[in-house]
């Protein structure tokens, strides 16, 4: 494969390690561009080098705190000098929280979760918007979960920020279809993937990851949890003009697990 995203120019939040390093890495090795931020910049610095080293000049890195607006604008003013534009935003930076009941929830872990996961869609969006429509083609690729069309005990702030951001890309993909922009808007809902935020899940399982993941599978068709790269094969389609057609849609990776 090569060139599926030729000439695009794509900012990837929390792409330090987990889904986004491979998305990174994946959009570079098909051509794209990619500014690769997170609140890790030694982590994002290490990322943008390799790929660098494989693809030169292709990436980017930023320090990024996506919970505050006056980054996002410094953010994406350079990488937008940097690159040369901006074509694909794809939100990815997220957390889990507390796996908590809600008599034992607080406050605070509820607003943090809405900050990272939900409140830093909206200011990605409408920060990068002017220089997406500009781009002629832009794309956004806002990442849910199955969390966010399923709900699970202990899950609340979590189940209800990546709901929130599933209703808000479809928000997003009419407001730009309405207005006559060349700017869809899709979401990704990945199930349990090989990344750290399972972590706490290995937790409870004594620290045991392969039988933390064995006990994730049983509840998925196919008995295996994903990998990052079945998700970022997902974002490269998106990010394409392969998905020139798609806008407001809703993308299981997910093992077959909401088909049941």
């Amino acid at each position: 494969m090569s060139g599926r995203v030729a000439g695009k120019r794509a900012l990837i939040t929390g792409a330090a390690g987990g889904l986004g390093q491979a998305m990174a890495w994946m959009m570079a090795r098909e051509g794209a561009r990619v500014a690769i931020t997170d609140v890790d910049l030694d982590g994002a610095r290490a990322l943008a080098d390799a790929i660098n080293a494989e693809h030169p000049g292709r990436a980017f890195a930023y320090r990024h705190d996506v919970t505050d607006e006056d980054q996002w604008v410094e953010v994406i003013a350079a990488a937008v000098k940097d690159m040369g534009g901006l074509s694909v935003l794809v939100n990815n930076a997220g957390i889990g929280g507390r796996l908590v009941f809600v008599e034992e929830d607080t406050v605070a872990n509820w607003r943090k979760v809405q900050a990272v996961n939900q409140e830093s869609v909206m200011l990605g969006c409408k920060h990068a918007m002017p220089h997406l429509r500009a781009s002629g083609a832009g794309s956004i690729v806002n990442i849910s979960s199955i969390a966010g069309l399923a709900a699970g005990p202990g899950m609340g702030a979590y189940n209800a920020t990546k709901a929130a951001v599933w209703m808000y890309t479809k928000t997003i993909a009419l407001e730009c279809a309405k207005a006559g922009w060349n700017v869809r808007a899709n979401s990704v809902h990945p199930v349990f993937i090989k990344t750290p935020i399972l972590d706490p899940f290995v937790a409870m399982a004594g620290g045991d990851e392969a039988s933390a993941h064995q006990k994730l599978a049983r509840g998925i068709p196919l008995k295996r949890i994903g990998e990052p790269d079945d998700v970022a094969y997902c974002v490269l389609y998106l990010a394409s003009d392969e998905s020139k057609f798609v806008t407001g849609s809703e993308f299981k990776i997910d093992g077959g697990m909401t088909a049941q």
